[in-house]
């Protein structure tokens, strides 16, 4: 029986050519299986890439700086919105050890003595990660925190994002999923609450530089269970990775059966984070030929 793989991305891919961001994929694919020796195992024409990018950002009202001035300059428009933001930040601010002096240092005394509740706390997390954390960047987590929370909440982003990506995956056909970051918990949640019917066949689910460990987000796609259209999951990331924060461990994202967790890959791109350093670790890229070839 032909498998498929579908290649589910991530975030800021607006203004982009979805035939040359597929292949960008690929290529960095053929590279992790360079380094084992292997090949491509599938034809390009079974390698599915539903493109929601340019969909996400007119959504998200077409402006990056619009998106990111949410938590910036403390606009979010509902107190959920807010209350999200405040988990997302003090969860990674407690990850990254950024203690009240490295923030009185980059916010100033005030915001340290008004404390977390005001945005000015939040900006100054942003600060101080851009301070303080090698290759990361306030901006994007800021972004990437927005573009789950209009995932998870905003039913017109949400349906036009799971419809797209619905169309990739075939039922009755054996399909190997390989998500990365925002579009982890885009497949998640699909293969978790959807999974037509029972008709979707998932070999291996495979999660890269995932944030389904953060709390405020594990939260957001309860019930937390291991999909039962997959028969395993594979989850990697570089521990340097400032959107994966975790592994989906027990502690994280407990399931049965458990996830397996690579959390050692080490991943080139600039922030540790990009799609490329991922595919082209030798280990990734060998467990996703395995799923195709068995």
């Amino acid at each position: 029986m032909t498998k498929q793989l579908v290649f589910i991305h991530g975030r800021s891919q607006q203004h982009k050519d979805s035939v040359a961001l597929k292949a960008d994929w690929i290529n960095a694919f053929k590279k992790g299986l360079e380094k084992s020796h292997l090949t491509l195992p599938i034809s390009e024409s079974d390698i599915k890439f539903p493109y929601y990018g340019q969909t996400l950002f007119d959504l998200v009202d077409g402006d990056d700086e619009n998106a990111a001035d949410v938590v910036v300059r403390g606009t979010a428009k509902d107190a959920a919105q807010k209350a999200f933001f405040q988990e997302v930040f003090e969860e990674l601010r407690e990850r990254e050890n950024i203690d009240e002096e490295k923030l009185r240092a980059v916010a100033g005394a005030d915001v340290v003595q008004r404390g977390p509740l005001e945005w000015e706390w939040l900006q100054g997390i942003l600060k101080a990660v851009d301070t303080y954390v090698p290759g990361a960047s306030g901006a994007s987590i800021a972004l990437a925190t927005s573009d789950v929370y209009q995932y998870m909440k905003n039913d017109a982003i949400h349906n036009i994002i799971n419809k797209g990506v619905r169309k990739a995956i075939a039922p009755g056909k054996q399909t190997v999923v390989v998500s990365h970051s925002l579009g982890t918990v885009v497949a998640y949640n699909l293969l978790n609450k959807d999974a037509q019917a029972g008709e979707w066949e998932i070999p291996l689910f495979v999660t890269l530089g995932s944030p389904l460990g953060v709390k405020a987000i594990r939260k957001a796609v309860r019930p937390i269970a291991h999909p039962a259209c997959a028969d395993k999951w594979f989850n990697a990331m570089d521990e340097r990775d400032i959107v994966a924060l975790y592994p989906l461990d027990e502690d994280r994202f407990d399931v049965d059966p458990s996830i397996e967790n690579k959390t050692d890959v080490n991943n080139s791109t600039s922030n540790r984070h990009g799609i490329s350093g991922y595919l082209e670790d030798a280990d990734v890229a060998a467990r996703i030929h395995a799923a195709i070839v068995s």
